[in-house]
């Protein structure tokens, strides 16, 4: 069984922002697996079902992107599972719009919602997708950068970008976080 998490903010203003990559992820996944990401547990909206054979809850954090650690820690304690189990998909303003990066294990880098999921966890040994959203301009806030929306061709990459997330999820399901870092790594 699985664990798979998109970080964002609850609420219409905050759809289709670059700071909610990871909940359009679960929307994506949600529709393609036929998982319904609809019932409320664990301060999160969630869904169970099956990816590639496998168990997986599918889990949208309600808590505020700041605060995703509280909701992740109540699902990790209510499952049991060991964190290598846990995949959790976040935007990361380092990398280039629709580039993808998987990772075993690491730091939260600058990303205050990976901060709070790491604290909360004890642990940063854990699966973690990153989509790249690129970088303000030098004169714009990084906070109303990453809460704005794309422009037409950035939501064209990034709509590509949550297509390879997806097939991503399956190969680290099916063959392992090593795999899908070679196979799924890069634009």
């Amino acid at each position: 069984m699985f664990i798979i998490a998109g970080l964002g903010n609850p609420g219409r203003e905050y759809v289709r922002t670059r700071h909610n990559v990871g909940f359009e992820c679960m929307d994506y996944l949600s529709a393609l697996y036929r998982i319904p990401v609809t019932k409320s547990r664990f301060k999160s909206l969630t869904g169970e079902g099956m990816i590639q054979g496998e168990k997986v809850v599918l889990i949208k954090p309600q808590t505020f992107m700041n605060n995703s650690g509280e909701a992740l820690r109540a699902a990790f304690d209510f499952y049991k599972l060991e964190p290598q189990r846990l995949i959790v998909i976040y935007d990361d303003v380092d990398l280039e719009p629709g580039v993808i990066r998987i990772r075993g294990k690491g730091g939260p880098g600058t990303h205050n919602g990976m901060r709070s999921v790491i604290s909360h966890l004890g642990t940063e040994d854990f699966p973690r997708i990153r989509v790249g959203i690129g970088k303000p301009k030098p004169e714009q806030d990084l906070a109303s950068y990453v809460l704005g929306r794309y422009n037409t061709e950035d939501e064209r990459i990034i709509n590509e970008a949550i297509e390879k997330v997806s097939a991503a999820i399956g190969e680290i399901i099916v063959s392992g976080i090593e795999t899908a870092m070679s196979k799924c790594n890069g634009k």
